[in-house]
This record gives C-alpha cells, structure tokens and sequence, in this order.
C-alpha cells in the first residue's frame, strides 16, 4: 500500500505523512528506514549532549522521543486495526522526554533501541490484512492504520530535519 491508497489525509499528522515517499510501499519504506539514523551517527554522537536553546531536547532525547512515539504509534494501529471502538488519548511528549534516563545512555544504545522498535513495528504491519490497514479509529484526530504507518515513516524523518537545521552546526 502507498500514500495514494490513503482513503482521506488526518489534519496534523499530514506533516509527517507527507515527508514518507508516496511511490513506495509502505512496508518497503519501513524497512528501508530501519537504520534511517545511522547516516547521521557521527553527528548525533558529536552533538549529543547539546541543546541549541534552553528547554530544548538533546539529540538523545530527540532519538528517544522517537522511539516512543513510533511505539505509541504502533499501538494506536494495533488498536485500530483490531476494531477497538475506544478514543485512544493523545500523550504529552515533554512529560515523556522529563522522564527518561537518554541522557545516561549512549547513542549505539538508543539506536539498537530504535531498530528493535522497528523490527516489532514491521512484523506488526505484516500482520495486518488489506481490510485491516483500512480501518481507522479516533485519537485526538481520526486516522486510519495505513495512515499511522506513514506517520511512521515519517516522524524520525522530520527529526532528522530539525537536527540537520538546528543542532548539527559547526563549533
């Protein structure tokens, strides 16, 4: 399934989507951007502990949003996919990002991390009928499971942006 088979776009997570390459399958895109991070170790190492203003995550906290987002994610499909009839809640990211140990991990760590995530992430989308990928459930927004798989293709891909644009400078 590509973006075009997308039955309607969800307001907000469009950003995301729209970052996901719309002439490939989306389970091809998952496993093609299993190691999407690892272009850019060298960086993330060098930067990993610098925030480019106050408040603002580090790259390892960057990483680590990402691996819990693409969980997240992944459990609103599941969830969907099964017919759960329920509002999935929305979560607050920096509530996520103040309670984590990032900081005190290395960058191999949270990229091991992250590939075991999309490892699970990809054996969850083999598992899903066409049917399945259509349906769709409420969130803060309604969304259907074909949608949240580009949605997860894309959300380290805006990530990547922000660090290529605001944290990999030279000193």
């Amino acid at each position: 399934m590509k973006i075009k088979d997308l039955k309607f776009m969800p307001e907000f997570f469009d950003r995301y989507i729209n970052l996901a390459d719309a002439d490939i399958d989306l389970l091809e895109q998952l496993e093609t951007t299993i190691d999407i991070f690892k272009v850019i170790k060298p960086q993330l190492i060098k930067f990993q502990d610098y925030a480019y203003q106050p408040g603002k995550w580090t790259p390892k906290d960057l990483l680590q949003h990402c691996i819990d987002t693409e969980r997240i994610q992944a459990n609103r499909a599941l969830a969907f996919a099964r017919g759960d009839k329920n509002v999935i809640p929305g979560f607050d990211e920096n509530s996520y990002a103040q309670n984590t140990t990032s900081n005190e991990r290395s960058i191999d760590d949270l990229l091991e991390e992250f590939v075991e995530v999309r490892k699970a992430t990809i054996s969850l989308f083999k598992s899903f009928s066409d049917e399945m990928l259509f349906k769709d459930g409420m969130s803060f927004k309604k969304i259907s499971v074909l949608a949240l798989g580009f949605v997860i293709v894309g959300h380290p891909i805006h990530h990547i942006n922000i660090l290529k644009e605001r944290y990999f400078k030279p000193n």
